[in-house]
C-alpha cells in the first residue's frame, strides 16, 4: 500500500495517533523557536506547514515534518549574519526552491548510501537523547526548552550536567504528574489495550494529557500549592483578536534579493534540511511495521514546497523529524492522514484553544517522550546489533555516542567515518576481489591471481600485498579476463610489478581480455 492509498480507510487508527503527535509537536515547535531566538509563533507555523502542506505532498506513509532541532544553529547563524528575521525568511524561500530542484534532479538517491548500522545508531541515539533530555522535565526542572536536542543546551547547561542540576530544582507536583502519567501509559499499553476495543481507539497518551489538564485546572481553581507555575506548562501565544493573531505572521524582506549572503544561507539550509530529511526517511521506513518505502525524490520536493510556504508566512525551516514520526508509529498511525490531521489540530488549537493548551504540564509530555525514547533505544536493539559482529556494532555505538555528546548530524558523520574505515580495512585485509591458486609445473612454482568482475582503488592494498608475497623465481598468471572493470590505480600496481618481476626472476603473464581500465 502506498502512502496515498486508502487514507480515509484507517481513520480509526490515524485520528488518535494524530492527536498524540499534536500534543508532542506543540512543545517541540515552541522549544525549537525559543532555541532559535525567533518568535514562538514561527515554530507553530512550521509545525502547521509540516503537517498540512508537506504531509499532503509527501509520499511518506508515517513521516511527520516540522521544525527540526538540527537546524537551530543554522537559523541562529543565518539570522545573525543577515541582520533580520525577515531576511532569513527570504533565504528560507530560496532554500525550499533549491530542495524542489534537488528532488527533480533525483538527488534523493543519497539516502541509500548510509549503512544500516548508522541508521539504526541514529534511531537509538535519538532515543537515548530524548530519554536523557526528558528526565529533568519529568522532575520539574524546565529551564531548558523542549526541542533542544544538542549536548550544549540553550540554558547554558549540557545534557549530562542537567541530570545533576535538576536535583536542586525538584518540583513535587511535576514528579507526581510524571509518575501518574507513566502509570497510565504503561497500564494502557500492557493491560487495558488487550481488554477492549475502546482502549485501542482512545490512546493512553490522550488520557495522560487529560489527567494533566484536569490536575492543573483543579489545583489552580482551589488555589493549591500543588498548582504548577506557567514555567512548567506549555506556553502557546494567545491572541485576543484577529488583528493580534495576524500580527504573528512575518514576511520575507525582498530588498535582500540581490544580497549574495541570502543564497549562501539558502544553500546551507537546503543541504542540511535535505540531508536530515533523507536520514529520517530511512529511519522511519525501518520503523514502519508494513515496511513501506518512501519515494525520496518526492520527499525532497514535498519538503521544498513546505519550506517555501513556511518562509513566505514567517515560519522556521521544516524537515521530516524522527521524534514526531516515531511517536506517530508508536501511537498506531497507518497512513499520512495522521500527519496531515496533526497539522490541522495545531492550526485549530492556536486559533481557538490556546488557553487549554497552556494548561498542559510539561511533565505529562515528558512521560510520553520517555517511553518514545525507551522504545527507540530498547536494550534488545543493542543485543541484536552486538550479535552481528563488531563491524556492525562499533559504527552503531559510535553514532549513538556522537549524537548524545554533539548533535544529530555530527553523530551520524562520526558513525559514517567508522563504517567507512571498516570497509577499507576489510578490503585491505581480505580481498574477495581476487583469488590465488598455487601449483607446480615441473620444477617451476606457479601462482595464478584471478580478479573478480570489478577491481577498484579500494583493493589497492590487497593487490599490492598479494603480489609482494609471491616468491621469487616462479611463474605468475595475473588473470583479469573475467573483469569488466579494473581501476587505473590497480593497473599501475600491475605494471610496476611486471617491471620489478624481472629483477626477481618472476615470469609474468597478464591476461586482460574483457577488462576495461578507468
Amino acid at each position: 500500500m502506498s502512502a496515498d492509498e486508502n487514507m480515509f480507510k484507517h481513520l480509526k487508527s490515524d485520528l488518535p495517533a494524530s492527536i498524540v503527535v499534536f500534543f508532542v509537536a506543540v512543545p517541540l515547535c515552541l522549544g525549537i523557536a525559543l532555541a532559535s531566538d525567533v518568535p514562538l509563533f514561527a515554530g507553530l507555523i512550521a509545525g502547521i506547514v509540516g503537517g498540512i502542506v508537506v504531509g499532503a505532498a509527501s509520499g511518506s506513509a508515517l513521516g511527520v515534518s516540522g521544525p527540526a532541532a538540527g537546524l537551530v544553529v543554522i537559523v541562529l547563524s543565518a539570522k545573525a549574519d543577515l541582520g533580520s528575521f525577515e531576511a532569513f525568511l527570504l533565504a528560507l524561500v530560496f532554500a525550499g526552491l533549491i530542495q524542489i530542484a534537488l528532488g527533480l534532479l533525483r538527488a534523493g538517491v543519497i539516502a541509500y548510501f548510509f549503512p544500516s548500522s548508522v541508521i539504526k545508531g541514529m534511531l537509538a541515539g535519538i532515543g537515548v537523547i530524548i530519554f536523557l533530555k526528558q528526565i529533568p522535565h519529568a522532575f520539574g526542572h524546565d529551564s531548558d526548552p523542549e526541542g533542544d536536542m544538542a549536548f550544549a543546551q540553550v540554558d547554558g547547561d549540557n545534557t549530562l550536567h542537567a541530570l545533576t542540576s535538576m536535583l536542586g530544582d525538584l518540583n513535587m507536583s511535576a514528579i507526581v504528574i510524571t509518575a501518574v502519567s507513566l502509570l497510565i501509559l504503561v497500564l494502557w499499553e500492557r493491560v487495558l489495550v488487550k481488554k477492549h476495543v475502546f482502549f485501542r481507539i482512545v490512546q493512553g497518551p490522550l488520557v495522560a494529557v487529560a489527567f494533566g489538564i484536569a490536575w492543573q485546572a483543579i489545583t489552580s481553581a482551589s488555589g493549591s500549592s500543588w498548582a504548577l507555575a506557567s514555567s512548567h506548562l506549555v506556553s502557546v501565544p494567545v491572541a485576543t483578536n484577529t488583528t493580534e493573531f495576524m500580527s504573528n505572521f512575518a514576511f520575507p524582506d525582498w530588498s535582500f534579493v540581490t544580497d549574495s549572503r541570502i543564497y549562501v544561507a539558502a544553500m546551507t539550509i537546503a543541504i542540511v534540511a535535505s540531508l536530515e530529511t533523507l536520514l529520517c526517511v530511512e529511519a522511519t521506513d525501518k520503523l514502519d511495521p508494513r515496511k513501506r518505502v518512501t519515494p525520496t525524490n518526492r520527499e525532497l520536493i514535498a519538503q521544498g514546497i513546505g519550506n517555501t510556504v513556511s518562509g513566505l508566512i514567517g515560519g522556521l525551516p521544516v524537515t521530516q523529524v524522527i521524534v514526531r514520526s516515531s511517536a506517530n508509529i508508536q501511537s498506531g498511525g497507518v497512513t499520512k492522514m495522521s500527519a496531515i490531521l496533526h497539522g490541522f489540530f495545531l492550526l485549530f488549537s492556536v486559533i481557538v484553544l490556546p488557553q487549554v493548551l497552556n494548561m498542559v504540564p510539561l511533565a505529562v509530555l515528558a512521560a510520553i517522550l520517555l517511553l518514545v525514547g525507551y522504545k527507540l533505544a530498547r536494550p534488545e536493539l543493542f543485543k541484536a546489533m552486538a550479535a552481528k559482529g563488531h563491524e556492525q556494532f562499533v559504527p552503531f555505538v559510535v553514532t549513538i555516542v556522537g549524537i548524545v555528546l554533539t548533535d544529530l548530524l555530527s553523530g551520524i558523520a562520526m558513525g559514517m567515518v567508522v563504517a567507512i574505515v571498516f570497509i577499507l580495512l576489510r578490503n585491505y585485509r581480505k580481498s574477495h576481489f581476487l583469488h590465488m591458486e598455487e601449483s607446480d609445473e615441473g620444477n617451476v612454482h606457479c601462482v595464478r591471481v584471478h580478479f573478480a568482475e570489478e577491481v577498484t582503488f579500494l583493493n589497492k592494498g590487497a593487490v599490492t600485498r598479494a603480489l609482494d608475497e609471491i616468491p621469487d623465481g616462479c611463474k605468475v598468471v595475473i588473470d583479469a579476463s573475467d573483469s569488466y572493470f579494473v581501476d587505473f590505480d590497480v593497473l599501475e600496481i600491475i605494471e610496476e610489478f611486471i617491471v620489478s618481476a624481472q629483477n626477481r626472476e618472476i615470469e609474468v603473464e597478464y591476461r586482460r581480455k574483457g577488462s576495461k581500465a578507468a
